[in-house]
């Protein structure tokens, strides 16, 4: 129990003592995330609305595509990714291999069908009624669109919270798309599984303390959107 303790103590120094080698690999982790989560939340809550709101030939097979994708291995998100992005992939001459926007590629992917399976469930268990009040009280489509929105704001926010922390705790796309690059493409996670290798326990305490406090920022945040 001592290493552990001398680890916490340690990690606390590396912190508050601004190590440039964990700071690096908090910033990196918060670029890729917040452009994978951008995009997710901007195509995903709209695709989402459709599967949940809307009835339509194939929907049973799209819900199945989305249910099942859920389930995606970040390793083959990653393989599938570093296919199309090296070299000798169609999307090579891009050079996104090893950079932080080809992470948030990836990412992107393995977020958006949790957005788009969350906010469907959020919009199927809307009240059915609140559409013939809104079209009864003259609402035209966009109005009908963001107030059905507005309506289930807690479920789309939880699908945001979720996938949020799919992306923050992966491993697989940002090792395989990333590289692992020490003070360009290392992240949260792929520090913590490399420093803990290595040995260096304390890196890797401080890193999880900071992937725990961002996700008790969000949650912080969260909570206070839903009183507001």
């Amino acid at each position: 129990m001592d290493f552990i303790l001398a680890g916490f103590i340690e990690a606390i120094h590396l912190l508050f003592g601004g190590d440039g080698q964990t700071w690096s690999a908090v910033a990196a982790t918060l670029k890729a995330s917040t452009g994978s989560m951008a995009t997710s939340l901007v195509l995903g809550i709209p695709l989402g609305f459709v599967l949940g709101y809307f009835d339509f030939p194939a929907k049973r097979q799209a819900r199945l595509l989305v249910d099942t994708a859920l389930a995606l291995p970040t390793v083959f998100i990653g393989l599938v990714v570093y296919a199309f992005i090296s070299n000798r992939g169609p999307l090579g001459e891009m050079g996104l291999l090893f950079t932080l926007p080809g992470i948030a590629i990836g990412q992107t992917i393995l977020a958006l069908p949790i957005v788009i399976a969350l906010s469907a469930t959020a919009v199927e268990s809307m009240d059915r009624h609140l559409r013939t009040l809104l079209v009864s009280l003259g609402a035209g489509r966009r109005q009908l669109l963001f107030s059905s929105l507005w309506e289930v704001r807690y479920g789309l926010l939880a699908a945001g919270l979720a996938a949020y922390g799919r992306v923050m705790t992966e491993v697989g796309i940002s090792m395989m798309v990333g590289g692992n690059i020490k003070w360009h493409t290392r992240t949260i996670t792929t520090a913590i599984a490399l420093e803990t290798g290595k040995g260096m326990f304390a890196t890797g305490i401080a890193l999880g303390l900071v992937l725990i406090g961002i996700a008790f920022a969000v949650n912080v945040c969260l909570s206070f959107l839903r009183k507001k």
